[in-house]
């Protein structure tokens, strides 16, 4: 096991990284960019390290100021969270270069695993149904030409990362130039890489994703799955699990066809297989998340699954100690994502307690909330017997958070989990249009 982990990230991932890390008696290392001194993270962590300017590209996306942070603290290896260089194979090999374990994918998985093409075809192999789609578009006269033969409506989507950036719905031909462009410039700004390639729009749907747990003796563990239908422009809002639209044969086979799928690719560590699934109830995989989710919260909740340790465990070579049989889903588990919606310096803060509430969040009073970076500021996880009753204890929650000194999501929250078309379960990737 790794005596010391440099957290390559910022935010309540950081955070959430840094606690599992002391309760296995792993010492840690924070970087932080100037505009983050007084992060949470920063002050949690053993030692911490500024790695450059407020800018993403001058700090957490900075591989080498990051591999010279773990080289001068000699961290054994280096955990990066969700998004930045979690999915990046350069940064993995890098760390591999220098003696340092990257927590996630060897570099040539990742590499094989990261291009949504390339996972799909190895995902029909193993035996998924697969949306009909194309390989990376070398410019709109190919996107045109691929429209036409899969048929309208359409989906433009980046090769690289995820967040809902570089994705574009085409209706019809006369959006397809404007909307392949929009995508290959999103996908380049967030992602500095501007590939794009098209899949058919399975519609109306629903977001389902399937969590695995895979160790280096060839044993993988699926978690169940996470109902993520609740999106506002590709960005997820809602998360729950288990989902209500999936019935317990359903889940059962999925999850025989999802860890057979895992094994044949010789996946290892945390992944996340994404679904559709439509009015037929049949299952599309859509792509392979081969990082931790930000979502990942609500099936530890609902598991009592600790998926940062098992990350770490799984990258020191750790077989699992728990086989399909032992996992449980009880109950019902729900999260909010808490986002900014302006810049400012916290007042006031205060977070819902209780049993099984769980607020993951990097806030503290005094600290101030810059436009540099992603909007999320916290997660509110609950947990009950039932799914009426976790959407209780979640309103119930989220009336008592107090954010001061900034505006934010919590009232829309609230919105929602009281709108009765969520609370009735018949929901779909649909439900927030005109919300």
């Amino acid at each position: 096991m790794f005596s010391k982990v440099l957290i390559a990230n910022r935010g309540e991932i950081a955070v959430r990284i840094i606690r599992a890390c002391k309760e296995m008696g792993i010492s840690t290392v924070a970087v932080y960019s100037e505009a983050d001194e007084d992060a949470l993270h920063v002050a949690l962590a053993d030692e911490s390290y500024c790695i450059g300017g407020a800018s993403a590209a001058e700090s957490y996306l900075n591989e080498e100021r990051i591999i010279a942070a773990a080289l001068v603290s000699k961290a054994q290896a280096i955990h990066a969270g969700y998004g930045f260089l979690s999915e990046n194979a350069h940064f993995s090999q890098l760390c591999a270069k220098n003696g340092i374990v990257f927590i996630g994918p060897a570099a040539e998985t990742m590499e094989r695993l990261s291009d949504k093409t390339t996972i799909k075809n190895l995902m029909a192999d193993a035996g998924l149904d697969v949306i009909r789609g194309t390989d990376v578009l070398a410019n709109v006269e190919d996107a045109a030409r691929a429209a036409e033969q899969i048929g309208y409506p359409v989906m433009l989507k980046a090769r690289s990362g995820g967040g809902g950036r570089g994705i574009r719905l085409v209706e019809n031909a006369d959006e397809l130039k404007s909307s392949y462009e929009l995508a290959v410039s999103e996908a380049e700004a967030a992602f500095g890489d501007g590939a794009v390639y098209m899949e058919k729009y399975v519609y109306p749907a629903r977001h389902i994703e399937m969590q695995i747990i895979a160790d280096e003796q060839g044993n993988v563990v699926c978690l169940g799955e996470r109902d993520c239908s609740v999106q506002r422009r590709h960005q997820k809002l809602i998360e729950e699990s288990p989902s209500p639209a999936v019935t317990p044969a359903m889940r059962a086979e999925l999850i025989e066809k999802v860890t057979k799928a895992v094994k044949q690719v010789g996946y290892t560590g945390v992944g996340t297989l994404e679904f559709l699934l439509d009015k037929q109830n049949r299952f599309w995989f859509m792509e392979m998340n081969i990082r931790l989710q930000v979502e990942h919260s609500v099936t530890e909740m609902l598991t009592n699954i600790d998926l940062v340790k098992w990350q770490i465990r799984t990258a020191a070579g750790v077989p699992l100690n728990f086989t399909q049989k032992d996992v449980t889903l009880m109950g019902s588990a729900v999260e909010c994502r808490i986002n900014a919606l302006s810049t400012g310096r916290i007042g006031m803060l205060h977070v819902a307690g209780g049993p099984s509430v769980r607020f993951d969040t990097y806030l503290v009073q005094g600290v101030k909330i810059s436009p540099f970076y992603d909007s999320l500021i916290g997660k509110m996880i609950v947990r009950a017997g039932t799914r009426e009753e976790a959407m209780r204890k979640m309103k119930a929650a989220l009336c008592e958070l107090v954010i001061d000194g900034i505006r934010t999501n919590i009232h829309q929250q609230l919105r929602l989990i009281n709108d009765e078309k969520f609370k009735s379960g018949e929901y779909d990737l649909t439900f927030m249009e005109g919300r």
